[in-house]
């Protein structure tokens, strides 16, 4: 009788620890595995300058970067970047290869699969021109000549925003549009601020600068479904960079121009 209660006793004991591992398995999160892993997976693009892209020293660098640092020292983990592709990196999120993901544009066809944290980083089809040049909206692009990549989103951009009289001269790649402007076959050029944040950096003689928006579409960061915890602290961790004007020097320091932050709103 004392063994069988004892038994008894030992099986209850198991089941108390069986029940108890599973309640905590069921409440573990994405902060925790980040936590016991000390390092939080981050996906980026590892040719996306300015946002990322090799350095001299053949580290990744970045706005993207900067931001993908604040959030790890937040969460007192290493910073481990996974390099991504536009077609791999949603399965590499919800496959939990990645903690969270950089540079994600909103759309209601992507919410339906992952969430999105708050807004970080500005994207924005600009207008870009000669210092010299004034043009400061729609209106004024009449009778200019602009050079747009053909058939991407500025293309459309420009078409449905600029007068009838405006130039609009079309070519097949980003680097023909920048080679347009720069050679003065053309006076403006449409692209989006990472594009244009090389030809800011670079193009000291001709010091061109942005003379208005078409469109903005911010960047947020990804994150998988129902990870609460997780989403709070990276909103956090991004407003604590705004607050404490982190997120305008990193804005100067890649994309060469003040942060916005109405750019930060969709």
């Amino acid at each position: 009788m004392i063994v069988r209660n004892t038994l008894k006793s030992a099986l209850a004991a198991l089941i108390m620890l069986g029940a108890a591992g599973l309640a905590s398995q069921a409440k573990a999160d994405a902060i925790d595995d980040i936590a016991r892993a000390g390092a939080i997976n981050v996906g980026i693009f590892s040719d996306f300058p300015p946002f990322s892209s090799a350095s001299a020293d053949m580290s990744i660098k970045g706005y993207d970067i900067d931001v993908a640092q604040a959030i790890a020292d937040s969460l007192k983990v290493k910073l481990n970047l996974v390099s991504v592709t536009g077609q791999n990196r949603i399965p590499y999120l919800t496959d939990k290869r990645v903690d969270i993901l950089m540079s994600v544009g909103y759309s209601k066809e992507r919410e339906q699969v992952i969430d999105f944290a708050a807004a970080y980083a500005p994207y924005y089809i600009a207008v870009i021109g000669p210092a010299e040049l004034a043009v400061k909206g729609k209106d004024d692009l009449a009778d200019k000549s602009i050079a747009v990549n053909r058939g991407t989103l500025e293309d459309t951009s420009l078409t449905q925003a600029a007068p009838a009289s405006a130039d609009i001269r079309r070519f097949d790649n980003y680097n023909s549009v920048i080679q347009a402007f720069i050679s003065g076959q053309t006076q403006l050029m449409v692209v989006g601020n990472d594009v244009g944040a090389q030809v800011l950096a670079k193009q000291v003689a001709l010091k061109p600068e942005q003379k208005f928006q078409l469109l903005t579409s911010p960047s947020h960061i990804g994150l998988n479904k129902n990870e609460d915890r997780l989403k709070k602290a990276v909103n956090d961790a991004v407003a604590k960079m705004l607050a404490e004007g982190k997120l305008d020097e990193s804005s100067k320091a890649w994309l060469k121009t003040p942060l916005n932050p109405d750019n930060l709103k969709d």
